[in-house]
């Protein structure tokens, strides 16, 4: 597209086709993919090996195949998808508006330079405290109901989406900016038109940090007031002394967070292939 060529017209990633880029990302995911199951596969052979040998306390360490037994378990009962479904949508809910509200903002603070300056001490201020350390006054504003959960997760996924988008929109040559004035663009289409696409790479490492973020304070927001989800279900095995179950969950929250990322930067690839090399050098 013109605008592409125009932003990246020195690099010579963007004279790639799409095709061949997405044939060498292709690559090197699959390489990827195939070490990361070696390693995996390596350390369950070493502490099924650990578990089989009693080198390990089985009540702390339950063996590899207690924990896929305990997972089945709980997958033909239905427990298991039921709350991998309530959590999933929390997360969703979570990052979503924690996008919606971030990418906007960060926007505006950098086409309005003099609103930055009252607003970052505030911004800062909160980006140093903890998601978690918000639980006990989210509670006591929004309840223990799922509003509370989703502010938890937003709060943890805001500040990398509105860093990467202010980094990536500050970095924008604004010689474009310029030109597009005089050919009369408005400032809308200048957003849309040659701030996004030139900050898209930064602004996909901050929605992949920020999904990651998520998923990290979606257990502890499941910890504390919950009755259903991955976090309240290995609450729930902790206090009923099953460590199996423990893990189970804990491998289910890594796995799917694993895979979300896997699928998500795929589609990121395929979707804007000129973000590539950023993407690239994020995920090594």
């Amino acid at each position: 597209m013109p605008w592409q060529r125009l932003v990246y017209a020195n690099d010579s990633q963007s004279q790639s086709s799409p095709a061949s880029v997405l044939r060498g990302k292709g690559r090197r995911l699959n390489r990827t993919a195939r070490r990361g199951a070696l390693v995996a596969a390596s350390a369950i052979a070493v502490w099924q090996a650990a578990a089989a040998a009693g080198a390990v306390n089985a009540f702390l360490l339950p063996s590899p195949l207690r924990v896929a037994e305990a997972a089945l378990d709980l997958l033909g009962d239905g427990t298991l998808p039921l709350h991998v479904g309530i959590s999933l949508g929390r997360v969703l809910a979570g990052f979503g508006f924690a996008t919606l509200l971030a990418v906007p903002l960060a926007i505006l603070l950098c086409l309005r330079p003099r609103l930055i300056r009252p607003v970052l001490p505030l911004i800062d201020l909160f980006r140093h405290i903890p998601p978690l350390a918000m639980i006990p006054l989210f509670i006591l504003w929004l309840g223990i109901g799922e509003t509370q959960k989703v502010a938890v997760i937003l709060l943890a996924a805001f500040f990398p989406v509105f860093l990467a988008t202010q980094g990536g929109i500050s970095q924008v040559d604004r010689r474009l900016l310029e030109v597009a004035q005089v050919a009369g663009m408005t400032e809308a289409a200048q957003v849309w038109r040659i701030l996004l696409p030139a900050a898209l790479p930064s602004i996909l490492v901050g929605l992949r940090l920020g999904f990651g973020y998520s998923w990290r304070a979606l257990a502890g927001a499941e910890l504390v007031a919950a009755s259903s989800g991955l976090g309240w279900l290995i609450v729930n095995a902790e206090q009923l002394a099953r460590s199996d179950i423990v893990l189970a969950g804990v491998l289910v929250i890594g796995m799917l967070g694993l895979i979300l990322d896997a699928l998500g930067t795929r589609l990121i690839v395929r979707l804007a292939p000129w973000a590539q090399a950023e993407i690239t050098r994020a995920h090594a």
